[in-house]
Formats: structure tokens, sequence, C-alpha cells
């Protein structure tokens, strides 16, 4: 095994280069970074830290656990209307860390910061006796005063949706072994799991369209009651209109109680918003700009009516739980 060098090595090896293309972030050479916000903008900031056994598996490739994790802050942002501008960036390192996953570690964020325009500011390297601990902010921009929130979901409004749901807790259970499918859904949903797609081309074109919005990390009902909370309406979702992938679909009609994983699972970092049903049209030509499918799953009820997900014949599924809790 490669020889590891001490953190400041590391810095400048591995990081210092994710940071070239960012001029407040001094080539990470100081103590903190300087960001001027565009004429008219809000900043928009949101962490997130995954835990080895927690938010990835131990055996999860190096660059896949980087991307994941500059991807799932990208999804907030996106849910949020901004636009991405810039990251900072904490790791914490076991001493039996091998050099080369490190190294992994770094191409992954390179790759995504080539993908989605960004650039590290800065952060901070450490050890840790374990598990791999990493923690990312990021930062974007949002026209001043429009910030889309959890709340302002109106009774009367439909459900959306970006892209599929379900694929990443079918994958988390594929790469446990937990999982009958063929060899090809699984490989498909075991990427979804590990790479999710934060829907930046969309975020910040819901500003003239949602009510409501945010990513749905927890679970599809978990964060649908979120959003209800905040906003202090109900809701309800139609099991038959969610937007499910190829491989989740054929898994699904095998063993149709995975339904509550589906709902319940998440980790899919797709966009649920809330909308007039009468911006139907403009939904649809903004996932035709895009090339992201946007699909109608429900809608927003009275506070009276509370939250459920109901079947084609309009019976409620009785789930055991809305989504993942750590406490």
């Amino acid at each position: 095994m490669t020889p590891r060098p001490d953190e400041f090595t590391l810095i400048a090896d591995l990081f210092a280069p994710l940071a070239a293309d960012a001029i407040g972030a001094y080539g990470l050479k100081d103590d903190a970074a300087s960001f001027s916000p565009s004429a008219g903008m809000d900043l928009v900031l949101t962490v997130d830290a995954l835990v080895e056994g927690v938010h990835f598996l131990p055996g999860d490739p190096a660059d896949s656990i980087a991307q994941k994790l500059l991807r799932v802050s990208l999804s907030d942002l996106a849910a949020k209307g901004a636009t991405p501008r810039g990251y900072l960036l904490t790791t914490a390192w076991t001493k039996d860390t091998p050099l080369d996953w490190m190294k992994s570690f770094a191409a992954g964020l390179a790759r995504d910061q080539r993908s989605f325009d960004i650039a590290l500011w800065g952060g901070d390297t450490v050890s840790t006796p374990g598990p791999l601990t990493f923690s990312l902010t990021a930062i974007g921009e949002v026209p001043q005063g429009r910030i889309l929130r959890r709340g302002g979901a109106r009774a009367g409004d439909a459900l959306f949706l970006t892209g599929t749901v379900g694929d990443a807790a079918l994958g988390l259970a594929a790469a446990q072994q937990k999982l009958a499918a063929t060899d090809d859904d699984k490989a498909a949903l075991i990427a979804r799991y590990r790479l999710p797609e934060p829907r930046v081309s969309v975020g910040p074109q819901l500003l003239e369209i949602a009510h409501a919005a945010l990513d749905v990390s927890d679970g599809l009902m978990a964060d649908l009651k979120h959003l209800c909370d905040v906003s202090g309406t109900g809701a309800r979702i139609d099991v038959s209109s969610l937007p499910l992938s190829p491989a989740a679909d054929r898994c699904l009609a095998g063993a149709p109680s995975l339904i509550e994983q589906i709902l319940a699972g998440g980790d899919d970092y797709e966009i649920l918003f809330a909308a007039p049903a009468e911006k139907s049209s403009e939904i649809d030509s903004l996932a035709a700009r895009t090339g992201v499918r946007i699909t109608r799953i429900g809608s927003v009820l009275d506070a009276r009516e509370g939250l459920s997900a109901v079947s084609a014949s309009g019976e409620p599924l009785v789930l055991k739980q809305l989504g993942f809790r750590h406490f």
C-alpha cells in the first residue's frame, strides 16, 4: 500500500486542483474563501453528511461516494430554485484509508465539478477512528426573495415529481443481496442508489411555476409530510400514477409488497413540488426542454383530509413507516 502523505500534502495534491477555477478559494492556501453574490441575488446554503454504514456501504466505490456527496447537496439547491456556485468539503479519514482510495474520491469530485460547473472553495481534512465521514456545504444563488420553500402549497394544487421514485431504495436492497431481480435490473438500481441525478436544470425554472418544493431524500411519503406540515395542508398520492423505472416496475410486478419501499425508501433525490393544476402545460414544456420526466402524482388537500396514498381503486394503503429516520 502506498504510504499516505500528511494532511497538507493531501490538500495540495488532491484538493487544491479542485479549487483552481474558484478565484475566491485562493488555491486553498488561506483559512477561508470569499464570494460576492451576483447583483439582485440571495445566497442559498445547504449542508449534507455521508457516514459509512449509514449513507453508503463499505464496499461502495470511492468515486461514486464523492459524487453522491456532491449531488445530494446540489439536489437541495435545485429544489430551492437555486443555481450552484461552489462548495466546502470536510473529509474525516480513518488511519487505514488507502491513498489510492482518496485519489479515486478526489477524481469523482473532479468529474462532477465539470458536469455541474462548480468548484471547491475550501474545507477541512481530519482523521477519525471511524467510520469514514464526509460533509459538504453547497452554496448557490437565487433571485432575491424568491427561494422556493417547503411551505406555500395550497389545497387544490397538483403534486408533481421529477424522474422516477423507488430506484434508490431497491438499489440498496440489491446491493445488500436482499432483492430478487435479474442481474441487469440489480445493476441499474444499484447505479441509481449510488449516483442520484440532481435536477439542476429543472429547479431554477420552477420559480415561475411551483408554490412549494423539496427534494426526496427521506422517502416520498415522509418528504410529502414535511411539505404538508409546513404548508398546513393534507395530500393524496395516487399510487397508480407513480413514475417507475423499467427495473423498478418489473420488481414491483413480481413482488407487489415492494410498494412500501418505493413510497418510503428515500435517497431518490428527485424534486417533489406543488403547483396549480392549470400549470400542467408549462410543466410539460419544462420536461420537454430539460429532458427530465415530470409526472403528476397526486393532489394537495385541506389539512383535515390528512396524508394518504391510495391504490387505483381508491383504497388507502397502510404503511408501517413513511420514510427513513436517523433517531
